[in-house]
């Protein structure tokens, strides 16, 4: 099976307090993408996702690393390039 090329597109914000800014994580399937510190209060970041990877089903998802006091939205999830379709609950179907 050949290989394609996807770019996921989708807004992140996080609410948080306190003096520690908090990690996320983003894993597509099991597999860990990145580890970011968020430092922004009262900001929305856009983020590209870009995966290579053979035709199917693979689940996109973030977390917040403990300790946290913070809460994570993701919105907009979206195929910006590549041959792919996003289903609500942050399923990719690579076609």
């Amino acid at each position: 099976m050949e290989k394609r090329f996807v770019q996921v597109e989708c807004n992140i914000h996080i609410d948080w307090s306190g003096n520690r800014a908090p990690v996320y994580r983003l894993y597509v399937n099991d597999e860990l993408f990145t580890e970011r510190v968020w430092r922004w209060r009262d900001c929305t970041l856009n983020e590209l996702i870009q995966i290579e990877a053979n035709p199917g089903k693979y689940h996109i998802k973030y977390e917040l690393v403990q300790p946290h006091n913070a809460c994570i939205s993701v919105t907009d999830m979206k195929i910006v390039q590549g041959p792919g379709k996003v289903k609500g609950d942050n399923m990719l179907r690579i076609l």
